[in-house]
């Protein structure tokens, strides 16, 4: 990679604990021990989707491993993560479990993700590795595909790791293996942890027989699960301008955050427009036009634009909707406040019992909204809210992908040393081996396998969770994806985009020409790419011609409606957990 990130680029994600600086964590002995792996199954590691002979199988297999490297002089390896609870007990839990049961000490550092990507940037550019192993977001696989820089594991595994590679790993159990695999069919990363921006409500509100009168004698139709941006927007109207107080507090009817910040990017780049409707068709992705509004020549590969001039879609009618409605739902629908927090500031006001419902919320604020003590959880612990697929816009067709997914992810790089990299190749494998993830996904619910969401501990869990059971477990869940691979270099890009926007927010630039600003900004980093050459799909821009020539009502980018607000759509929760269970996505 070229080009220096700046260190704030996207400190992200999430809530839980705000640790600012590294944790690093060893454990101490040089010895393998099979007590040490019964004393780690009997106390901590469960429950498990494996029986406990099974457990100890799968752990005599990691001290086999771990011996053969160790007698390579691995003794110690070095991992980063970026801050969430799920990895905060890898590094305080799961390294010294890992160092006690295979005698390689692990030092796991959690440190911001604006940081971790940073870092991994100087790796690449220098050609040194800082790491061996990094948990990194899929949203730059686009990138790790076409630098060429990142060890392809499909490869290795079946080569010069496959003495190293858990017979037990099943790589058909991980439910986001199709975020990490390139254009190629190849698996570039392993993911460690997951989670989906969904829509989140006050179901005990939208239940009120007064509250669902009003509601239909306006509106025509039920207060209900918005399937739309229409119905979203009578919902947030009606709270905020016709509820305005309930049992004496002031309630609205969004959440939002507008300051300009870096976490203002990825309120877009987490597919803020694909929910409007902006990209084509296509799983996990948009194809040949993304979420982001980039466009891939018929190899699926080859970017070729931003633009509409260019064919793209980033400043298309859609996109511009899209910015449009986040604007106006913030300033006429949100508390005054909201226009000026950031992601984290804005992240815990739901949980204090004035806001109706968020139309972009991450499933990662779970546990931090089930506390006990909030304004939005009953005295049995039960939640008042619930989770619930994201409405989308009015450009938004059936194919589509209807909202984000965070897949972090484990990534290694050509430049570690090799027995050093298979050292953390083992660590990263253990940190997602049927022995743990089970107790690991109750920990932080950031589940990755379907055995584990199938188990019995999330049906038990199900009840306190708001819908997140019932989620991961409906067909819904594959609409959800991360940053696809049309973005060719998830770093130079993203940082576009919050600039941008902020502009929008604050009124400087209208929703057009802020996105015409960005779209043409796009084009000028694929641009120099063009000129530098990649590894592997290059850009390659298309020559810029009227907009008019590519617009279109059968493909994206698709030309601009003449009603942008058809009449609200709504469901019944209950309805839409049937759905689930039946294997249909509404």
């Amino acid at each position: 990679m070229q080009g220096t990130l700046k260190c704030d680029l996207a400190r992200r994600r999430l809530p839980v604990l705000a640790v600012a600086v590294a944790i690093a964590v060893g454990a101490a002995p040089a010895f393998a021990d099979m007590k040490a792996a019964e004393t780690w199954i009997d106390s901590e590691f469960k429950p498990s989707t494996l029986n406990r002979q099974q457990q100890l199988d799968e752990m005599k297999w990691f001290i086999d491993a771990a011996a053969k490297l160790k007698a390579k002089g691995v003794n110690e390896i070095h991992v980063v993560s970026e801050t969430i609870d799920t990895h905060v007990y890898e590094s305080k839990t799961l390294a010294k479990a890992f160092a006690e049961i295979t005698g390689i000490t692990v030092k796991h550092d959690i440190i911001q993700e604006g940081d971790l990507v940073e870092k991994m940037q100087t790796s690449l550019q220098s050609g040194k590795s800082i790491y061996d192993g990094w948990i990194n977001d899929s949203d730059l696989i686009g990138t790790h595909f076409r630098y060429g820089q990142t060890v392809v594991l499909s490869d290795f595994m079946n080569g010069e790791g496959k003495e190293f590679t858990n017979p037990n790993l099943d790589l058909k159990d991980f439910i986001g293996t199709s975020f990490t695999t390139s254009p190629d069919g190849k698996l570039y990363q392993l993911p460690d942890q997951q989670f989906a921006n969904l829509y989140w409500y006050r179901a005990d509100w939208f239940e009120r027989p007064e509250l669902k009168t009003r509601f239909k004698a306006k509106y025509g139709y039920d207060l209900g699960v918005p399937i739309n941006w229409s119905a979203y927007e009578d919902i947030a109207d009606f709270f905020t301008n016709d509820v305005k107080t309930i049992d004496g507090v002031r309630v609205y009817g969004h959440m939002d955050y507008g300051k300009k910040d870096p976490s203002l990017g990825w309120r877009f780049t987490d597919a803020w427009l694909s929910m409007a409707g902006e990209a084509d068709k296509g799983h996990p992705n948009g194809l040949p036009i993304d979420e982001w509004g980039i466009r891939v020549a018929d190899d699926k590969c080859t970017p070729v634009g931003a633009s509409v001039e260019r064919g793209g879609g980033a400043n298309s009618p859609a996109a511009v909707y899209a910015l449009t409605k986040y604007v106006d739902w913030m300033k006429k629908y949100a508390p005054p406040q909201a226009a000026g927090m950031t992601f984290s500031e804005a992240g815990p006001v739901p949980g204090q019992g004035n806001i109706a419902q968020q139309v972009f919320w991450y499933t990662a604020f779970t546990a931090s909204l089930s506390k006990p003590d909030l304004p939005v959880v009953n005295k049995d612990g039960t939640p008042k809210w619930r989770m619930a697929p994201s409405p989308h816009g009015p450009y938004w067709k059936d194919g589509m992908q209807n909202g984000y997914q965070d897949v972090g992810s484990w990534t290694y790089l050509k430049s570690t040393p090799p027995d050093r990299m298979k050292g953390a190749w083992l660590y990263g494998q253990f940190v997602t081996s049927k022995t743990v993830s089970l107790k690991k996904t109750i920990v932080g619910l950031t589940p990755i396998r379907e055995s584990d969401i199938q188990s019995q501990a999330m049906t038990d869990l199900a009840p306190k969770l708001g819908g997140f059971v019932e989620f991961y477990r409906s067909p819904a869940r594959v609409a959800w994806s991360p940053t696809g691979t049309n973005v060719p270099d998830y770093p130079k890009l993203a940082q576009l985009w919050w600039q941008n926007v902020a502009l929008a927010v604050t009124g400087e630039k209208t929703p057009q020409q802020a996105m015409d600003t960005l779209a043409s900004q796009m084009d000028d980093v694929l641009a120099r790419l063009q000129r530098a050459g990649m590894k592997q799909c290059t850009p390659k821009l298309n020559a810029k011609s009227d907009p008019s020539k590519w617009l279109s009502n059968d493909h994206a980018p698709w030309a601009k409606l003449a009603n942008e607000k058809p009449k609200g759509e709504t469901v019944p929760y209950d309805s839409l957990l049937k759905a689930w269970k039946e294997g249909r996505v509404r």
